[in-house]
């Protein structure tokens, strides 16, 4: 998919509402897995435990953290979108996060993203965007966020 450019942060104010589009797939690997969890000292064997996981897990295999999809929403925005004539882009908090499906092993995920608001805001635009973090294959997404962000240009 093109990505999306956006000339500067200001015309965001006239997208409320618009899909700005799907990021590439990415698979989740266990290698990925494992690296979150010794990043955030999260070793729950339903993420690293691939033996226990095989016999215990009502997913017959390991999931990704949550928080791992999560942290892939700058990543997937950096595919959908771009905008010129921007200076710095402050991560500013999310008002919403709902992790609805669990992310096994090997699945392949993907965002979908959405313009929800964009105002002036302490000298820049703060864009609240919607993003649904799909599963290839799957009709529930792994999670949604409202995530903002404060664009300066």
């Amino acid at each position: 998919m093109q990505k999306k450019v956006i000339e500067k942060p200001e015309i965001f104010k006239n997208m409320v509402g618009e899909f700005l589009g799907y990021s590439d797939w990415k698979l989740v690997t266990q290698k990925e897995i494992n690296n979150f969890a010794s990043a955030t000292e999260d070793f729950q064997w339903i993420h690293v435990n691939e033996k226990k996981a095989a016999t215990e897990s009502p997913f017959k295999n390991t999931i990704a953290h949550g928080y791992y999809s999560l942290s892939l929403i700058p990543k997937f925005i950096n595919e959908v979108w771009e905008c010129k004539n921007l200076k710095l882009v402050l991560n500013y908090g999310t008002d919403k996060i709902r992790f609805i499906s669990p992310v096994i092993c090997n699945n392949q995920i993907r965002a979908a993203i959405s313009v929800l608001d964009a105002k002036d805001y302490k000298g820049g635009i703060l864009l609240t965007s919607k993003i649904n973090i799909e599963i290839k294959n799957s009709e529930r997404p792994a999670l949604s966020a409202n995530t903002l962000s404060l664009l300066f240009s």
